[in-house]
């Protein structure tokens, strides 16, 4: 698929593949985590075929809030991703880092074969969660949202956290959207949207990400020409909001104080 996205006369898209991570022994059991909010009991989901660095990571504790994005307790990341929670209305934080370099090219990665939500899509250079713990919870500031993203940064691209320190992210404001991505797992998140222009030293996880690269504006343009012909998969936030508001912010990657707005929370 990837020697596919030729772009335009003279540019392509050039992601670079990272090599296959090697072979783990699946989990005899499913894992299923204690459900620390109010809901009915969690339904038994079977983790067998899933891979088993991705299971593990079903067990981090994310934050859960209201549609005001008001902290309202914790749960795990598998519970908060499964469709028949969502459509309980189960609702966590998130956040979308967007990184540029110096020559104003967004880095984007492949989500790898291995994820168990969007595998194999296109999307933004880092898409996670803050944990519920007293780094990541901190709200003055979105300073916990901030962290978390240092972290993520750190796990699946090897950034050292040096080079991405939490006073240097610019967050800019919040969406709040649902997607499925298939008849088991899903997204229902409040999304806090981070930009940063910087050059940073790339080590990916080959369990995190199948392929990376930077792009430029027309770049992106195909590639979601690609996306709408079913050529390539992108992640349904990333379309969400390169369809509204990414071109826009790219434009103004050195006035974006204009576009701050932490008060609102975009409806997608």
């Amino acid at each position: 698929m990837l020697r596919h996205l030729v772009l335009r006369s003279g540019s392509a898209l050039r992601p670079r593949p990272h090599p296959a991570p090697p072979p783990r022994p699946r989990p005899r059991t499913g894992f299923f985590g204690r459900n620390t909010s109010a809901a009915a009991a969690m339904p038994e989901i079977n983790t067998q075929d899933l891979d088993e660095k991705q299971v593990q990571l079903l067990a981090e504790m994310c934050i859960l809030i209201d549609q005001d994005d008001k902290r309202i307790g914790a749960d795990t990341k598998k519970n908060c991703h499964l469709n028949e929670n969502i459509s309980k209305g189960l609702l966590h934080r998130a956040f979308s880092v967007f990184i540029f370099n110096t020559e104003g090219r967004l880095l984007l990665q492949q989500r790898s074969d291995a994820k168990i939500t969007f595998p194999g899509c296109f999307t933004n250079t880092c898409c996670s969660h803050p944990l519920s713990n007293p780094t990541e919870v901190e709200e003055k500031d979105a300073v916990g949202v901030r962290r978390a993203a240092q972290r993520r940064l750190k796990e699946e691209f090897g950034i050292p956290v040096q080079q991405v320190p939490p006073e240097e992210m610019k967050y800019l404001t919040r969406i709040h959207y649902k997607a499925q991505s298939d008849g088991i797992w899903g997204e229902h998140e409040i999304d806090y949207i981070i930009f940063m222009q910087k050059d940073v030293t790339l080590s990916p996880d080959p369990n995190e990400i199948k392929s990376h690269c930077y792009v430029t504006k027309e770049e992106l343009k195909d590639l979601l020409k690609k996306a709408d012909n079913n050529q390539v998969k992108i992640t349904p936030w990333f379309k969400l909001i390169a369809d509204t508001f990414l071109f826009t912010w790219w434009d103004n990657l050195h006035n974006l104080k204009k576009f701050i707005n932490h008060e609102k929370i975009y409806r997608m």
